[in-house]
């Protein structure tokens, strides 16, 4: 057997040392690698336009929490929950913006365009920000008297699809209003003195002094009927 040199010996150990060092500091770069890749979770997000809290149309007594902006039994639409991507544009007369909160609006009513024995007027709700907002779907209205009693019932719903009206600042959206003409309905009358408007998916009312003349309150064709929020005055 051949005897090796000390320094021979020596030299050896230390390659071997060497490989054993480079073994486990790989293995303790893979560890590191796996622990701290990043996971990318997929999800979605209800948009704030959807239905909304309660989908009855509002009375005076209660809280006058505006109708959901989807109609009842029609699915809410999703959102990614991640951010578009660069080049991603919003499509015309869609969302820009978050929801319009009450705060953020004025409401008026406009002129009435009576028409086949129908009165017929706008409720119009424009944004007073300085930021984009939405609104979609039905407003809640009721008509009050001077000391905030209700008069009437609740307003319904006319038949139509919610779409997401997009409010740039000082742009407005209009909701009809309509009525049959009580001289020719012969239902019982009231003259309101403010009629209360809640945008869409909103708790808190507008008062708007009203100047529409009676309204029907009870009795055959007493029905007044809403319809859903599009671009523009209704003028």
């Amino acid at each position: 057997m051949t005897k090796k040199s000390p320094s021979v010996h020596r030299a050896a150990l230390a390659a071997s040392a060497v490989a054993v060092l480079g073994l486990l500091t790989a293995c303790g770069n893979d560890g590191a690698t796996s622990a701290s890749s990043p996971q990318t979770l997929s999800g979605t997000a209800a948009p704030a336009t959807g239905h909304g809290t309660d989908s009855a149309a509002p009375s005076a007594s209660a809280s006058h929490t505006a109708a959901g902006g989807t109609a009842p039994g029609t699915a809410r639409p999703t959102a990614a929950s991640t951010a578009p991507g660069k080049g991603a544009s919003t499509p015309a007369g869609t969302s820009g913006g978050g929801r319009c909160h009450t705060s953020e609006l004025r409401a008026t009513v406009g002129r009435n365009n009576p028409g086949a024995g129908q009165e017929n007027f706008p409720i119009v709700l424009t944004n007073t920000s300085s930021h984009t907002c939405t609104v979609r779907g039905y407003p809640g209205a009721a008509f009050v008297d001077g000391s905030g009693r209700q008069l009437g019932a609740d307003p319904t719903r006319s038949p139509g699809t919610p779409a997401t009206v997009s409010l740039a600042p000082g742009r407005s959206a209009w909701a009809g209003l309509t009525f049959s003409n009580p001289g020719i309905s012969g239902a019982r009358t009231a003259t309101p003195a403010s009629l209360l408007v809640t945008p869409p998916d909103e708790r808190a009312h507008l008062t708007v002094p009203w100047q529409g003349g009676p309204v029907p309150v009870s009795g055959n064709a007493s029905s007044v009927r809403l319809t859903v929020f599009r671009p523009g005055t209704g003028a």
